[in-house]
């Protein structure tokens, strides 16, 4: 039997932008995904995947060597009803053997377990999870595979992976990926906010690249307020690098601030994390923050030193 397990991530600066080259900082979670693989007699790939729950939402049999979907069954309210999950989970499979000819092309099959440790629809990375597991298990390069299936910038892949903080780097090659020590002084006083819906990166990734323009005077401040994230000592400056970090991304997206947009009473400072939209966003805060946001209606309020590696 062999194991893998990954990381889940938050991206704190650079959403969009890192796409484009801008130095990112991006957080690994205490929360993830393992991958869990047993050889068996028989000549086919039977996969199941577990949420954090315990229910199955997705069961695929594949016949081997040839890698064939046989059958499959998924929890369709947990897909929203696309019912594409074992397509996609099969042309993951066909990628990685492009990229490794010898992965599962022999008589012996195997049992593949997934299980998440996070809700699925929480957006902490189900997803890059997979694809790093995979890619570990079938010895190929995960940021290759990323990019030949789900794409992004690769910083979720880096989160996966490190155990630490990063700062990012998307490069026509290998990313550039940096441990740092980002470990505020006032983390007591800052929070993640479950926004009630898993927003679909990929569309926000597509309305960024039909607005973008010219972005290198705006890639070049996103790449300064990052590097002020991580040396930022106090909570009042910090709130600050916040505001100018939502007002850059609000111009170039055309949308408002999560802060505009639902929390304009609030007595701290918000910040959307990702696609801008839904998923979790970070909130500065105190003893009141999670009474306020749980009579707004949103009762995931985790406390930063809990979510975060």
């Amino acid at each position: 039997m062999k194991e893998y397990y990954s990381n889940g991530k938050l991206l704190i600066t650079g959403e969009y932008f890192v796409l484009e080259g801008a130095i990112s900082l991006a957080v690994p979670t205490t929360c993830g995904q393992d991958l869990i693989v047993e050889s068996i007699k028989e000549s086919q790939l039977i996969w199941e995947s577990y949420a954090n729950n315990g229910e199955c939402w997705l069961e695929a049999v594949f016949d081997l060597p040839k890698l064939r979907l046989v059958s499959a069954t998924y929890n369709s309210t947990e897909d929203g009803g696309k019912g594409r999950l074992a397509e996609d989970l099969f042309e993951i499979l066909l990628q990685m053997r492009k990229l490794n000819p010898l992965f599962l092309n022999t008589e012996k099959g195997f049992l593949v377990k997934t299980n998440l440790s996070f809700p699925k629809n929480w957006g902490l990375g189900t997803s890059s999870t997979l694809i790093n597991n995979l890619a570990n298990w079938a010895a190929i390069n995960p940021y290759q595979l990323l990019e030949n299936t789900f794409g992004g910038s690769g910083y979720d892949i880096a989160c996966a992976k490190y155990n630490d903080p990063i700062l990012f780097t998307k490069t026509a090659v290998e990313p550039i990926v940096e441990s740092v020590s980002f470990n505020p002084s006032f983390k007591e006083q800052l929070y993640f906010v479950y926004l009630n819906k898993k927003q679909n990166s990929r569309d926000g990734i597509k309305r960024f690249k039909a607005l973008k323009g010219n972005l290198t005077s705006e890639i070049d401040q996103i790449s300064n307020l990052t590097n002020g994230f991580v040396k930022c000592t106090n909570l009042d400056d910090f709130e600050k690098l916040i505001k100018e970090h939502e007002q850059i991304v609000s111009k170039t997206i055309q949308l408002k601030t999560v802060q505009d947009q639902l929390f304009s009473d609030y007595f701290g400072q918000t910040k959307s994390l990702g696609a801008w939209g839904g998923d979790f966003i970070l909130a500065t805060g105190n003893k009141d923050t999670l009474g306020y946001f749980n009579k707004k209606g949103f009762q995931t309020v985790i406390p930063y030193q809990d979510l975060i590696l």
